[in-house]
C-alpha cells in the first residue's frame, strides 16, 4: 500500500513548515490540470503562480490558450475522468503525491521538470532516503550486469536508495541487488503496465521490500517511444547522481546522463573496453569530465561534500508563488507580436526574448505560456524555446 499520508516518514525542517498535504478537492484539481491539454510541468507551475490554484487556472486555461492564438477550444480534462482515475489508483494502492507535499521526493522537487503529480505504489520510506540512479545497456554483458550489481549492492548497504528505470540488462542488474536496501522504478507508463512484462515479478520483490515504483502517467498508458525520455528525467531527478553502466552511443542512457548535468547532479561513469561498442557511451562521458567510477566508494567519495555529516535532503522548503496578476498586468496585443516575431524554430532562451523585445520578463513570461497552452511553443532544457 502507498504510505501516503504519514508525515513521520519524512522529518521536516523547521523551513518546511510551507509544505502542506493537498485536501482531496485540490488534488483533483492538479490532476485535472496536468492532464489537460498542453499543460507539462513548466506551464503547470506557472499557471499556479499566475492565478493562484489549479482551480482557478483550469478556469483561466480557454482564454489564454485563446490569446495565445489556438486553432480550436483547449480541452481541459474534466472533474469526472479526474475522480475516476482517483479511485482507480485507490484500489490499486496507488498514491498521488503533490511537488509540494512533504513526502514528494526531496530531490526530484528541485528540477525544473519535476511532474506535478507522482504516482506512487509502494512505500514513500526509499524515497525520504538518498537517491543514485543507475543506468544503461539493455544489451548489457555480463561484466556490465555483475558491475552495476556491485555498485548498488554497496551503495544501498551505505544508506543510499537506487533508483533505475526496470529495463532489462543494467537496469534489472541495480534492482535486483538493492532490493533489501530498496530500489525505486521509474515507469515510463501507467503504473499497472509493467514494461517489459518479463520484470513482473521484479515489481513484486520491489513492493514486498518496502521499495516504490513512480510514474507521471495515467494508469492504462502504454509506455510509447516518446515516453521514455519522459521517464529518464525523472530517474535524473530522483538522484544526487547518476551512473551510466555500459551505454552505446546515441543510447537513452545518455540521454539521462545529459538530463542529471541539466538538473545540476552528479554524473559518473563506468569505464568499459575501447573494444566494446555498449561501452562507447560511457567512455565518452568520461572523456567529456564524468566521474570514473570503480566502486562504490568513488561515489561516495564525491557525494560527500553534498551530503555532509548531518542530513541529506535538500531544504524541503515549497516554492515561492508570486500574487496572482490583475488582468491590467495583461500584455498588449503589439507585445505579444514582439514575442512572436522573436521567436523561430530554433531554440532561445527566454532571457533572450526579454533581451531582444526590451519587455518585462513577466510580460515575456505570459505571452510564452499563452502560446504554448495554444499548443505553438515547444519548451527545451536550459530555459529555451521555440515555435513549433
Amino acid at each position: 500500500m502507498s504510505d501516503q499520508h504519514p508525515a513521520q516518514e519524512l522529518p521536516l525542517h523547521d523551513e518546511a513548515k510551507p509544505l502542506t498535504w493537498l485536501s482531496d478537492e485540490e488534488r483533483l484539481d492538479w490532476l485535472q490540470l496536468i492532464r489537460s491539454d498542453n499543460v507539462g510541468p513548466a506551464a503547470f507551475r506557472m499557471l499556479i503562480d499566475r492565478t493562484g490554484s489549479a482551480r482557478a487556472a483550469l478556469d483561466a486555461l480557454p482564454a489564454m490558450a485563446n490569446r495565445g492564438g489556438a486553432s480550436r477550444r483547449i480541452k481541459v480534462s474534466n472533474r469526472d475522468d479526474a475522480e475516476a482515475e482517483i479511485r482507480a489508483a485507490n484500489s490499486l494502492g496507488i498514491g498521488q503525491i503533490g511537488m509540494d507535499e512533504p513526502n514528494y521526493p526531496p530531490w526530484l522537487r528541485q528540477s525544473d521538470s519535476a511532474p506535478p503529480l507522482l504516482a506512487v505504489l509502494g512505500s514513500t520510506e526509499a524515497l525520504a532516503r538518498p537517491i543514485i540512479s543507475i543506468v544503461g545497456s539493455r544489451n548489457a554483458s555480463a561484466a556490465g550486469r555483475k558491475m552495476a550489481a556491485l555498485l548498488a549492492r554497496d551503495l544501498g548497504d551505505s544508506g543510499f536508495t537506487i533508483a533505475s528505470g526496470l529495463a532489462r540488462g543494467i537496469d534489472t542488474s541495480a534492482h535486483q541487488a538493492s532490493l533489501s536496501t530498496g530500489t525505486v522504478a521509474v515507469f515510463a507508463g501507467g503504473l499497472d503496465v509493467i514494461y517489459p512484462p518479463e520484470n513482473n515479478e521484479l515489481v513484486g520483490e520491489i513492493l514486498e521490500n518496502r521499495g516504490a515504483c513512480v510514474s507521471e502517467m495515467p494508469l492504462g498508458w502504454q509506455p510509447r517511444a516518446r515516453d521514455f525520455p519522459r521517464r529518464n528525467r525523472i530517474i535524473a531527478g530522483l538522484g544526487l547522481a547518476t551512473i551510466v553502466v555500459e551505454a552505446a552511443e546515441r543510447s537513452g542512457s545518455l540521454i539521462t546522463a545529459r538530463m542529471a548535468l541539466e538538473q545540476n547532479r552528479e554524473v559518473m561513469a563506468v569505464p568499459g573496453s575501447p573494444l566494446d561498442p555498449r561501452a562507447a557511451g560511457a567512455n565518452r562521458l568520461l572523456k567529456q569530465g564524468a566521474v570514473l567510477v570503480t566502486e562504490a566508494d568513488d561515489v561516495i567519495r564525491m557525494l560527500k561534500p553534498i551530503l555532509g555529516d548531518e542530513d541529506i535532503r535538500p531544504s524541503p522548503a515549497a516554492r515561492p508563488r508570486p500574487e496572482p496578476v490583475s488582468p491590467a498586468e495583461e500584455p498588449l496585443d503589439s507585445e505579444r507580436q514582439a514575442i512572436i516575431e522573436a521567436l523561430g524554430p530554433s531554440p532561445i532562451e527566454a532571457d533572450e526574448v526579454v533581451r531582444l523585445t526590451g519587455l518585462a520578463a513577466r510580460t515575456v513570461s505570459v505571452s510564452l505560456l499563452e502560446l504554448e497552452l495554444a499548443g505553438k511553443l515547444e519548451r527545451h532544457p536550459g530555459q529555451r524555446v521555440s515555435l513549433r
